[in-house]
């Protein structure tokens, strides 16, 4: 093409750039000054290659998290405004990958090539395009999935001291979604290496890294970097949601992502409030995970379920941290320390767990038959006090308590071990038929271990008639002492 034609429709104009210059940095964190057109959560490039997020604004100068330094960042470097959000890939690539909120990969395998892009901390899904949590995601637990149900779209606390088996129980329902259509994002903020690789390799292990995204954000990572993780793993799980695919996240865990939060705050120079974490905390989460939800068939019809993790310091559930996030969730499943140190195995307080979805997002075979369950699980732990002081009983108590007995030793589970929801219905049948009363011990885990190979075996359903399980395991128990 000659010059003259391709220049034939060019008109001179007035084209104004916005040129900053970095005036500080540090920590993770650059200051730059001569940008009055930023925005928040818009991307900065940097003359040596650096890019920045912007997440302060100031009359004079915007702070902005490092997202990628080179060695010749320095102060006098000229910045300026890219136009562009932090944006995450999404798709079907990230399955089985490791990665970080920045989607650069940590698992030794090629980058992450996907054609979807949201945006890291996108908006919630309106009111109008939501539908009611109404089907259950088993997590393979006995005690949730009985007694303490979720739904698919919800958001279900796990909520306990360190060390108390909460992200045990996490790793378990990720695990028990094998073969349930349901995808997974592990979330991991500011864990220690040894805790990730362990993570991982249990996946792995259990065939569960294969529908699986970890995105992992390690202790040594910046506080912007920490801060982003929860929201890079929201926008992988929207991604399929919005496809029309059912996912769970898995948060582990918010209080350390909360203490990177303030650390960033307090760097830049945000005042503190109570326990100097800034006044947004609250507003932080919930935009995080008012995010998971059903999506109305319109829209769909995919879900988001969150496992939120919430750390308390000597079962102290009424900290700062702790009141926020039961208030933003739809219930808390809580780990009691007293509990795991007698061996009760996992060691959730029933009588301080609670979901407010409950029996409807139970099948109905299951919902019929945990009926008052609970209920009587409660009552017994209230009588159980009195046996202690050799208070005389009449029969009824008597039965109560001896019920209660069975039911917290059928509760007792191995970790890693999810069972089917087939299973589930098994053995609250046997129990509310009085066809495991009397057993303990090796007899009674023998009798529920019967159960579960005879419900593989025979591959009963859950709407199968109840009169067919009955006689399906009166049979199974029949050859059991």
């Amino acid at each position: 093409m000659r010059a003259e034609h391709r220049d034939a429709g060019y008109r001179p104009g007035l084209r104004v750039i916005e040129r900053g210059r970095v005036s500080s940095l540090g920590d993770g964190i650059v200051w730059i000054e001569g940008l009055p057109s930023a925005r928040m959560d818009g991307i900065v490039k940097i003359a040596d290659g650096s890019e920045a997020l912007v997440v302060h604004l100031t009359a004079g100068r915007i702070g902005a998290i490092l997202l990628t330094a080179t060695p010749s960042l320095m102060a006098g470097c000229e910045a300026r405004l890219s136009g562009d959000e932090l944006r995450m890939p999404t798709g079907d690539a990230l399955l089985g990958r490791v990665i970080d909120p920045l989607a650069r990969p940590l698992d030794g395998a090629e980058p992450v090539v996907c054609e979807d892009l949201r945006a890291v901390d996108g908006p919630s899904p309106a009111i109008v395009a939501r539908d009611f949590v109404d089907r259950p995601l088993y997590t393979g637990n006995k005690i949730v999935d009985t007694l303490i149900p979720i739904g698919r779209g919800q958001r279900q606390l796990l909520i306990g001291d360190n060390g108390t088996g909460k992200s045990a129980l996490a790793l378990d329902a990720v695990i028990a979604q094998r073969g349930q259509a349901v995808r997974c994002v592990y979330v991991l903020i500011g864990q220690k290496r040894s805790s990730v690789v362990h993570t991982i390799d249990t996946l792995r292990a259990h065939d569960a890294l294969a529908y699986t995204t970890v995105v992992v954000a390690e202790a040594t990572a910046s506080a912007g970097i920490r801060y982003l993780a929860p929201f890079a793993g929201c926008a992988v799980a929207e991604g399929w949601m919005a496809a029309g695919h059912d996912t769970l996240v898995v948060y582990d865990d918010l209080t350390t992502h909360a203490r990177a939060y303030r650390e960033l705050s307090l760097l830049l120079r945000r005042p503190p409030g109570r326990e100097a974490y800034p006044a947004d905390i609250f507003y932080l989460h919930a935009r995080l995970l008012e995010r998971s939800t059903r999506l109305a068939a319109s829209r769909g019809g995919g879900s988001m379920t969150a496992l939120p993790i919430a750390e308390t310091e000597l079962g102290e559930i009424a900290a700062y941290i702790p009141t926020n996030l039961i208030s933003i969730t739809d219930g808390q499943i809580h780990f009691d320390a007293a509990l795991f140190a007698r061996g009760l195995l996992p060691a959730i307080d029933i009588s301080r767990s609670v979901s407010r979805i409950g029996g409807k997002a139970q099948h109905e075979a299951i919902r019929r038959e945990a009926g008052r369950m609970k209920l009587d699980y409660l009552q017994f732990l209230e009588l159980e006090v009195f046996t202690r002081f050799g208070a005389k009983l009449d029969a009824g108590m008597r039965t109560r308590i001896e019920r209660g007995r069975l039911l917290r030793a059928i509760f007792v589970q191995d970790r890693l071990d999810p069972h089917s929801a087939a299973d589930q219905l098994g053995w609250m049948i046997s129990c509310n038929e009085g066809l495991l009363d009397g057993r303990e011990g090796d007899a009674l885990r023998g009798a529920l271990g019967r159960l579960r190979e005879g419900v593989a075996a025979d591959r009963l359903e859950l709407d199968s008639p109840r009169e067919a399980w009955l006689a399906a395991i009166r049979g199974w128990l029949a050859s059991v002492p």
